[in-house]
C-alpha cells in the first residue's frame, strides 16, 4: 500500500488518497480524494485506512496523529452517496455501515492521540470519522460547519455518530443536530463541546500537532443541571425520547421513517450499551437506504448537485457580474435585493418611485439580518457590510454600471415594455433585463426592445429569502449567453434554477392552478377549510391550499387564472369562489382577510367563519381525508404531465425540482415525477380513471401519461 520517502527530518507514506508525512513523532494524514473538489469517503478507503494504520502501528518512532484534508476549503463532506445505489439489499447496506463502524472503532482504540484539523464542511461521515478521533481542532473560518444531515436523504447516520455524538454534546443537542440536519458554525461547535479549540486557519495544523503532542485530551465540559437530569438518568432520558417522538410526529405525520428509526438505535446505545448501539444502527441504516422514501430523497440530492455542475447554457458561458439593478423595493423586490446582497454578496441597487419603498426594503433586510446576530450567527459588522451593498435611487443613477436588472414592478404588460426601454435608455449595452412576472409571457415583454436577446424572465417565489426555486424562462429569442447568465445569478442567490419554456403560468403556477381549483371545488361543496388544508398536510404538503392562498395573496391567484384559461384551455376555469372573496376585499395574509384571519403581524389565526355564509355554504366534513388530497394532487400530476410532453420543462427530473422546490410537493415522494416513476405509470392511470368516474372527467388521464402505460415506459 505504502511507499516510505525519506526526506530532510521526514518520512512519508502515500496511497492514492491518504498521504501519512512524520514530522518529529506526529504523523500527519492528509486525505486527499484525487481529482474532486470535495473529499467523500468510500467505501473503497476501508482497505486503505487499515493498510496505513498497520504501517502507523508497526512504527514506535510515531507519538501522535493529525488528521486533515488537502482540499483548500472542505474537510470531508460525507460518504459517497451513490454507492448506495448499488445496493441491492438491506444486508448490503448494513454490511457497508458496519465496515465503516469497524475502522472508526480502530481509530478510536489507537493508543496514540489522534487529532482532526478541520477546516470548511465537516459533514456526515466526515463528522462521525471526526468523532472517532480522539480530540478535534477547527478553523474559525465561515466555511467551516460540522453536521450529521443523513435525515435530509431519509437515512441516519451509519457508522457510530448515533452513538458517538450524544456522549460527547449531550443527549437533547445531539438530538436537534440529528434530528434536523442542523449544521454548527465553528464558534457554535466549540461552546457546545463538539470541538476542543477554535483557531483561525493559519495555525490549525500547528494547533492540532500541539494537541496531539499533549496526549488524548481530557474531557473536562462541564454538564448543566438540566443536562444532567435529563440524560444521566433513566426518567429523565424517558423524558427528552418522549418529547422528540410527539414533536416528530407532529411534524413529519408519520411521513419520514428516518427520524423515528434515529431515536430508536440512540434509546438502545443509552438503554444498553454502545456495541447494541452501534448494531441497532447499522440494521436500521441498511433498512433505510432500501425504503422508497430515501430512494426519493437521495434522487433529489442528485438532481441539485447535477444542476450545479451546469454552468453553460446551450454551449455558452455566463456574462461577469459585479452589480446588479432592482426595479421596486417592494416584497418581492425588497427580497430578491436581500439574497442578492447577503447570498450573492453583489452591490444591488434599488429603483423606486418613493422613498418609503426603499426604506421597506432596506427595513426587511435589517429585520432578517438582527435576528441572526442576536443569535451570534452573524457579527455586526458582517450585518453592516450587507446591508452596505443595498442601496437606493428614485431615478436611473448608478444603473450606468450595472450588469443586469431585474424588474418586480405591477404585472402590467405595458408598464414592464417600458422598464425594457428605459433600462435599455440608462444602463450599458451588454445590461440584461430580466422580468419576474409571475404571469405574463416573456416574448410580449420583449416585444419592442432593442436588444431582445437581452431579456428573460426571472420568477423567484415569495417569500423570496426561504423559497429555494427559481424560474428562468427565454423567449424565442433570448440568447443563451443571457440565459446562463440568469442562472449564474439565480443560484449565487442560494436558488435551485429550472430552464422553462415562455408559455402560460411557465411551469410552477402551471401545475398549482389546477390543485387550487380543486381545493376550490371541495370548498364550494361544503368540505371544511382547515379539512382541506389538513388532508394536504397529512398527505406531506408543507402548507395547506388555502393557508398558501393567503401567503401568495388571493387577487394574485386571481390574476394568473384568466390567463391560463385563454392560452391553455377550460381546464384552467377557476371556481367563483375567489371572485366572491375578492368582491369582499379579501386579499389574505396581505391585508388580514382571507379564508384564515391574520393579525397585525401577519400571524396567521383560526379559519374566518364568516366567510361560509359569505359563499353560500353550510360546512360539514363528509369525504375521507385521502380523496380529499388525491382531488388535488391527481390534478397537478396530470398538468405536469402535459407540461413535459408539451417540452415547458425539459426533464422529469427539472419539473420534480420545480414541484418540490417552488411549492412544496412532498419531497419523500421525490416530486411528481418520481412519485409517478415509483407507484407506477399504469397504478397512476388507474386511479385516475376511478376519480374521472367518481368526481368528474376532469380526473381523465391525459394522452401522454396513457401513452406511457401502454408502452410500459416510465419516467427514470
Amino acid at each position: 500500500m505504502s511507499d516510505v520517502m525519506t526526506e530532510t527530518g521526514t518520512e512519508q507514506m502515500t496511497s492514492s488518497t491518504f498521504t501519512l508525512r512524520i514530522e518529529d513523532g506526529i504523523g500527519i494524514i492528509t486525505m486527499d480524494v484525487p481529482g474532486e473538489r470535495m473529499n467523500t469517503l468510500r467505501a473503497s478507503f476501508v482497505d486503505e485506512i487499515q493498510a496505513l494504520l498497520t504501517d502507523i502501528s508497526a512504527d514506535n518512532n510515531i507519538k501522535g496523529l493529525v488528521l486533515c484534508s488537502g482540499k483548500p476549503d472542505s474537510f470531508i463532506a460525507g460518504a459517497d452517496v451513490r454507492m448506495l445505489d448499488e445496493c441491492e439489499t438491506a444486508k448490503q447496506a448494513e454490511a457497508l455501515a458496519r465496515a465503516g463502524q469497524q475502522i472508526f472503532n480502530r481509530l478510536e482504540a489507537l493508543e496514540i492521540p489522534l487529532i482532526a484539523a478541520i477546516h470548511g464542511a465537516c459533514l456526515g461521515g466526515g463528522l462521525e470519522l471526526a468523532l472517532a478521533c480522539h480530540g478535534r481542532v477547527c478553523s474559525d473560518d465561515d466555511k467551516t460547519r460540522l453536521g450529521l444531515p443523513e435525515v435530509q436523504l431519509g437515512l441516519i447516520p451509519g457508522s457510530g455518530g448515533t452513538q458517538r455524538l450524544p456522549r460527547l454534546v449531550g443527549l437533547t443537542r445531539a438530538l436537534d443536530m440529528m434530528l434536523t440536519g442542523k449544521q454548527l458554525r465553528a464558534r457554535q461547535a466549540l461552546k457546545a463541546g463538539l470541538v476542543d479549540d477554535m483557531v483561525p486557519h493559519s495555525i490549525l495544523l500547528q494547533t492540532a500537532i500541539e494537541l496531539a503532542r499533549q496526549g488524548k485530551p481530557k474531557r473536562t465540559r462541564k454538564k448543566d443541571m438540566k443536562t444532567l437530569l435529563l440524560a444521566a438518568n433513566p426518567l429523565g432520558r424517558k423524558l427528552v425520547f418522549d418529547k422528540a417522538l410527539s414533536t416528530l410526529r407532529h411534524k413529519t405525520r408519520g411521513k419520514y421513517p428516518a427520524p423515528e428509526r434515529l431515536l430508536a438505535v440512540v434509546r438502545t446505545g443509552y438503554d444498553q450499551d454502545m456495541s447494541k448501539g452501534l448494531a441497532a444502527e447499522a440494521q436500521a441504516f441498511g433498512e433505510l437506504v432500501m425504503s422508497p422514501e430515501s430512494a426519493a430523497l437521495r434522487q433529489l440530492f442528485f438532481a441539485t448537485t447535477e444542476m450545479k455542475k451546469e454552468t453553460r447554457w446551450q454551449g455558452e458561458a455566463p456574462n461577469r457580474l459585479a452589480r446588479i439593478g432592482m426595479l421596486g423595493g417592494g416584497l418581492m423586490g425588497g427580497g430578491i435585493a436581500f439574497v442578492t446582497a447577503t447570498k450573492a454578496g453583489l452591490p444591488v441597487r434599488i429603483k423606486d418611485i418613493s422613498h418609503p419603498g426603499i426604506n421597506q426594503a432596506m427595513a426587511n433586510a435589517h429585520g432578517l439580518l438582527a435576528p441572526k446576530v442576536k443569535k451570534k450567527q452573524l457579527r455586526d459588522t458582517q450585518m453592516q457590510q450587507q446591508l452596505a451593498r443595498i442601496t437606493g435611487t428614485l431615478d436611473y443613477s448608478g444603473f450606468e454600471r450595472v450588469d443586469l436588472v431585474v424588474e418586480a414592478v405591477f404585472e402590467d404588460l405595458e408598464v414592464k415594455r417600458q422598464m425594457v426601454a428605459e433600462v435599455e435608455a440608462n444602463c450599458p449595452a451588454h445590461t440584461i433585463f430580466a422580468s419576474n412576472t409571475s404571469s405574463l409571457p416573456i416574448h410580449q415583454i420583449a416585444d419592442g426592445a432593442a436588444r431582445p436577446g437581452q431579456v428573460v424572465g426571472l420568477h423567484y417565489f415569495s417569500p423570496v429569502h426561504k423559497m429555494p426555486l427559481a424560474e428562468v424562462i427565454p423567449h424565442a429569442g433570448t440568447s443563451p449567453t443571457t440565459v446562463a447568465t440568469a442562472l449564474k445569478l439565480a443560484r449565487a442567490q442560494g436558488k435551485t434554477p429550472i430552464v422553462v419554456q415562455d408559455t402560460a403560468g411557465f411551469y410552477v403556477n402551471r401545475i398549482l392552478a389546477p390543485y387550487l381549483n380543486e381545493a376550490a371545488r371541495l370548498l364550494l361543496e361544503g368540505e371544511p377549510i382547515e379539512a382541506i388544508d389538513r388532508a394536504l398536510l397529512d398527505y406531506g404538503f408543507p402548507v395547506g391550499p388555502f393557508t398558501l392562498l393567503d401567503e401568495v395573496g388571493i387577487d394574485v391567484a386571481a390574476k394568473i387564472s384568466p390567463i391560463l384559461v385563454r392560452e391553455l384551455g377550460e381546464r384552467f376555469t377557476a371556481p367563483d369562489a375567489f371572485g366572491t372573496l375578492l368582491q369582499d376585499k379579501r386579499h389574505g395574509k396581505k391585508n388580514g382577510r382571507g379564508f384564515y384571519r391574520h393579525d397585525k403581524k401577519g400571524k396567521h389565526k383560526p379559519v374566518d367563519d364568516s366567510l361560509y355564509p359569505l359563499l353560500g355554504i353550510k360546512p360539514r366534513h363528509r369525504l375521507p381525508a385521502q380523496d380529499l388530497a388525491e382531488r388535488c394532487v391527481l390534478l397537478m400530476l396530470n398538468e405536469a404531465a402535459l407540461a413535459l410532453d408539451e417540452s415547458v420543462i425539459a426533464s422529469a427530473r427539472d419539473g420534480d425540482i420545480g414541484a418540490v422546490f417552488g411549492i412544496g410537493f412532498p419531497p419523500f415522494s421525490g416530486g411528481p415525477f418520481f412519485y409517478m416513476h415509483q407507484q407506477g405509470i399504469q397504478v397512476v392511470v388507474d386511479k385516475m380513471e376511478e376519480y374521472a368516474r367518481k368526481y368528474g372527467q376532469r380526473f381523465a388521464p391525459c394522452e401522454p401519461l396513457q401513452k406511457l402505460a401502454e408502452s410500459g415506459e416510465s419516467y427514470y
